[in-house]
């Protein structure tokens, strides 16, 4: 990605969260090959997060890899302190880390109900939290939210999906709040992608594919496209908004 000529990231620090793999992993690299400084947190892929880090700093740019789980507290917010120390400092904020758990809600545990709401919602906040006071002037914050967030195309889901619109009224309330800094917020919503957690080839694939206008799956590299146009000067003004990269799955 280049604005006449020149790297359109040049010089900017990013902190993408939940990186190790999938859209996540395709987020910090093309962020990256943008001119961007990437660090990433991880919960458990040591290997794949020292992976990304490479592929990083393959491309002239300075990576770091922060273990870090989204549902602890303590941890969301250290990484976000650990990343703006490495770099001097804090641009952009991607908050893609995630889980899913579905089933029908009488049957779900408070464990997995706990773990959907501790990362998918408080971990979004907690970071947040922590990066708006370190973020520069003109910064950029942008949410994963998901084609389920106002859309829900199938049963099982109720707890996921009422975590991911959440992702929408947080995106328009800190829009307002940032916009003074002219801190821009937007909330990219992927639809069916083809990653480790939802490979194309599983076993929910016909049902989503029928339910699409293009009856393909998307790529993580689709929704990085997306997230590295919000983070350039192209999107400057572009705040308070969702864009869902579904293939028409809500059209």
């Amino acid at each position: 990605m280049e604005t006449n000529g020149k790297s359109a990231l040049a010089g900017k620090r990013a902190l993408v969260t939940g990186a190790s793999r999938g859209i996540g992993a395709a987020v910090a690299k093309t962020l990256a090959a943008a001119g961007a400084d990437v660090a990433i947190t991880y919960e458990r892929s040591a290997d794949r997060a020292a992976d990304v880090v490479r592929a990083i700093e393959g491309l002239g740019r300075k990576g770091l890899a922060i273990k870090a789980d989204s549902a602890d507290a303590a941890a969301a917010r250290e990484a976000v302190q650990q990343a703006a120390k490495a770099f001097g400092g804090l641009d952009i904020l991607v908050n893609n880390a995630g889980v899913a758990r579905g089933g029908p809600l009488e049957a779900m545990s408070l464990e997995d109900i706990d773990a959907v709401l501790n990362v998918n919602i408080r971990g979004v906040v907690l970071t947040t939290q922590a990066a708006i006071p370190l973020l520069s002037e003109g910064g950029r914050i942008i949410n994963m939210g998901s084609c389920l967030a106002e859309r829900v195309t199938m049963p099982g889901i109720s707890i996921y999906a009422m975590s991911k619109s959440a992702m929408i009224a947080l995106t328009k309330g800190l829009a307002r709040d940032l916009a003074p800094r002219n801190i821009t917020v937007n909330v990219v919503h992927p639809g069916p992608t083809d990653t480790d957690m939802n490979p194309a080839d599983g076993p929910m694939k016909d049902a989503m594919l029928a339910g699409m206008a293009r009856q393909e799956f998307g790529t993580a590299q689709d929704i990085a496209d997306m997230v590295a146009f919000l983070a350039g000067p192209s999107g400057r003004q572009i705040t308070g908004a969702g864009f869902t990269v579904d293939g028409g799955l809500n059209a």
